[in-house]
């Protein structure tokens, strides 16, 4: 089935497809179409699935029936949940991202619903009107029970399960002659958890009265005038300190209305204070007059250096498309980047900004998702899922930070990529895409030359207000040893710390790895200390003085207590090496006990708020030092910090992947650019063991071009992306030598079956071969960029046995 195939949006015929939402039975199933439901591709639908009902969406009308399939077998559909779910283009995206990413529908869809939508919804049975006036007639004893059960319940209706627990056999053919005579019907009730909120709401109706009123009703009466004269009644009851009855009293009087309404859940968003349009750089003014005077699709790389106006331009030109009447969909990579952007975005268009990512509860996610079905002009800002949202009258894309590999989806199919999806989209939609991006991925570069009059490439060179790019130092950490310094700070970045406080500013401390320490070894026998379910070591991470030693896995999060000899030869000689942000920060305060500091990883950011509340309390000033992994390379604007020091740089280069040196530019790029934003001038510390590598050398000079003059003719040679195209078939089980021979036996039917345009590399085991306790082997293939070809993904899991699963992974941005 092909996306035109499932663009016949108006259903005459009797027979539609339905796209059948069951763990362990998604597919694609016929049903009969009722002509009084109006269905359309799109809809929501619940529907007969062996004893359940099951919700589902309309994909496609039959002109007529398959040959295995005969009208008898085929039952109708029970009713319509929504209407119209899908816009002609959103259905088209959706269909084009299983298609390319070579995945089930289905999958592509619980990316763009909200969680819970398709699932198991009660069924409910009621009288119809004409079986509420009077008593049918003719009715078979059969029938009589069920009758009797429904027209003595006070709603008129009652569950499926609670009339099956009643009358046991006697309710399905009950059932069947009451809704063959109208006197009863079926439908299904969303499920509870996903109902919209009711809540009720107190309006001021006549602040002054003749009345004698208490000072508590007087309280509420002025609350309410100073809030606009509307509130939720538990906000009102929090803010006068008062019970319900003193409002319920002053409703009496005629004083107040109380009414229920439905209360959207939305993230809570503090307040912000309002903010103009700033006077823009040269620079900034040709790239804005550039972007607006594009006209339906188009694809724009915004190159601008750390610091040089970006989200000025994103705001300013998302301006004219709200006036009129359009929406923009703005993507970031990491949640942690989302309330700084939120913050500046309302500040300037006030609450029509809305925020959409997995850390979102479902009803925050269900009602934000509800909200933008309403078609009003508004803004998302979310992470890589968010591409999918159904907002309408989309009139921009943007993609901040558009280099980085968070936008790629790896752990679950589809194995899509948000920025390839969101091209996808502008084009259906017929609007622009910003890619904005510091230091922008190779494959987005190399479409500049190649451009078309649908690419557009737009530079910012400098920073904003001439601020000029801060100096970065590379320490050679070898020096550092032989004149006897042990600490994890070289001698410039302990004397660049010591001056913090004395000038009231602030640093970032970079490491790549969260934890105290990466690994824990044996002195004795050189034994490391490795999880028992997978191939890497356990890394130490510290809780408090005191506290038992815990070692956890950062794969398959299993954990143990530190064992107090070596398990290996009994020696009590442990010792733990490597650096994570745990230790740093305990070197900070062994070091520079004067020094403040926030830790800032995924450890400390699980709880739903903590990126804004670690934030808000540096920007504010409650700490001096704030240390932390990749999380905090990205699209942070913090003007008080003017120092930069990366820890440990090498643990960046030289791994066994062929982006590792494109990774290491872009981290250390976006990093060193956090300092220096504000009024004085930053400077960056980078301490390595290898101060002459390439990369590093480029990153001193801030130069992406001289980063991308070494590393595309390397790329080009082996004809890796962004001249060649990759696809990787990852293979997984409990028995290593099934994993394998299902590996070589695969491998074999693609040298038989592919041309010799497409190099077949391995199969070879992952670089962790173990995780989990699952034995890990892969293939790579690799073809011409330009070439147009279909992985046989049906035929591959076919050779595959029970005990072997495979997942394919489509333009993969790491070989693992």
């Amino acid at each position: 089935m092909t996306a035109s195939d499932c663009f016949n949006y108006l259903l005459p015929s009797a027979w539609i497809l339905v796209l059948v939402d069951c763990p362990g039975s998604q597919g694609i199933y016929t049903y009969v179409s009722p002509p009084e439901l109006g269905l359309e591709v799109g809809d929501i639908v619940s529907v007969p699935f062996g004893a359940q009902i099951r919700g589902g969406i309309v994909v496609q009308s039959l002109t007529e029936l398959p040959a295995d399939l005969s009208p008898e077998q085929i039952r109708p559909v029970e009713e319509r949940v929504v209407s119209g779910f899908f816009s002609p283009q959103f259905w088209q995206l959706l269909q084009w991202v299983a298609d390319y990413y070579c995945t089930e529908l289905m999958a592509v869809i619980r990316l763009a619903l909200p969680p819970g939508l398709l699932e198991r919804s009660q069924r409910r049975i009621r009288l119809t009107p004409q079986g509420q006036a009077q008593a049918p007639t003719g009715c078979s004893p059969k029938a009589q029970p069920l009758l009797r059960l429904l027209q003595q319940a006070k709603t008129g209706d009652y569950s499926y399960r609670y009339l099956q627990q009643q009358l046991k056999s006697l309710l399905r053919p009950g059932l069947q002659e009451l809704l063959r005579g109208g006197w009863a019907e079926s439908y299904l009730e969303p499920p509870q958890a996903l109902r919209p909120k009711q809540q009720k709401i107190v309006t001021l109706v006549q602040a002054n009265s003749s009345e004698t009123l208490t000072a508590k009703q007087r309280d509420v009466l002025e609350i309410l005038r100073r809030q606009g004269g509307e509130l939720w009644l538990s906000e009102l009851v929090q803010q006068s300190r008062c019970s319900d009855a003193v409002v319920t009293a002053l409703a009496t009087k005629g004083l107040v209305t109380i009414t229920v309404r439905e209360r959207l859940r939305l993230l809570h968003q503090p307040t912000i204070d309002r903010d103009q349009p700033r006077c823009l750089t040269a620079d900034q003014q040709a790239a804005l007059a550039h972007i607006q005077a594009l006209r339906g699709y188009h694809t724009v790389l915004l190159h601008g250096v750390t610091g040089s106006g970006k989200t000025e331009v994103y705001l300013q030109a998302i301006a004219p498309i709200l006036q009129a009447h359009q929406s923009a969909l703005v993507l970031v990579p990491e949640i942690g980047l989302t309330p700084q952007l939120t913050d500046q975005f309302r500040a300037r268009f006030g609450d029509c900004v809305a925020v959409y990512h997995s850390a979102l509860s479902e009803g925050e996610r269900y009602d934000t998702w509800r909200q933008m079905l309403l078609g009003q002009a508004q803004i998302v800002i979310g992470t890589r899922s968010a591409v999918f949202v159904p907002l309408l009258n989309l009139g921009l894309i943007i993609l901040d930070e558009e280099h980085d590999s968070s936008f790629k989806q790896t752990q679950m199919a589809p194995t899509y990529h948000a920025r390839r999806v969101a091209q996808y989209r502008a084009q259906l939609e017929q609007c622009p895409l910003i890619l904005g991006s510091a230091t922008p991925a190779l494959e987005t570069w190399a479409q500049r030359q190649s451009a078309t009059s649908h690419y557009h490439y737009l530079s910012l060179p400098n920073r904003i207000q001439a601020r000029p790019l801060p100096p970065v130092t590379l320490v050679d950490m070898r020096e550092e040893l032989k004149t006897g310094n042990r600490s994890i700070f070289s001698r410039p970045l302990q004397a660049a710390l010591t001056q913090l406080p004395l000038e009231h500013q602030q640093a970032i401390l970079f490491i790549n790895r969260r934890g105290h320490s990466t690994f824990v070894s044996c002195r004795s026998c050189g034994a490391v200390l490795e999880c028992p379910h997978c191939d890497v070591s356990l890394s130490y991470h510290y809780t408090h003085d005191g506290a038992a030693q815990r070692l956890r896995c950062h794969y398959c999060n299993y954990s143990q207590d530190q064992p107090q000899v070596c398990p290996q030869c009994q020696s009590s000689y442990l010792k733990f090496f490597g650096s994570g942000t745990q230790k740093v920060t305990q070197a900070l305060t062994a070091e520079f006990p004067h020094l403040r500091w926030l830790r800032f990883d995924s450890d400390t950011t699980r709880r739903k708020g903590e990126h804004r509340r670690l934030l808000t309390a540096f920007r504010e000033g409650q700490a001096d030092v704030l240390v932390g992994t990749q999380m905090l390379t990205k699209g942070l604007d913090l003007a008080q910090v003017t120092l930069v020091g990366v820890i440990a740089a090498d643990s960046l280069l030289n791994l066994a992947d062929y982006r590792s040196a494109e990774r290491a530019f872009q981290t250390l790029t976006q990093v060193a650019g956090r300092a220096g934003r504000g009024d004085n001038p930053g400077a960056v510390i980078l301490q390595t063991y290898m101060p002459e590598h390439p990369v590093l050398k480029a990153v001193q000079t801030h130069d992406y071009q001289q980063f991308v003059a070494q590393e595309l003719p390397q790329r080009q040679a082996l004809n890796y992306p962004p001249y060649g195209r990759l696809l990787l078939l990852r293979f997984s089980g409990t028995n290593e030598s099934q994993v394998c021979a299902t590996a070589q036996g695969i491998a074999d039917v693609c040298r038989q079956s592919l041309g010799p345009s497409i190099d077949i590399l391995g199969p070879a085991p992952a670089s962790i071969l173990r995780v989990a306790d699952r034995f890990r082997w892969q293939i790579l293939l690799k073809m011409p960029s330009h070439q147009a070809w279909k992985p046989d993904l049906a035929r591959w899991q076919s050779l595959c046995p029970s005990g072997v699963s495979l997942h394919l992974d489509i333009d993969p941005l790491s070989i693992d």
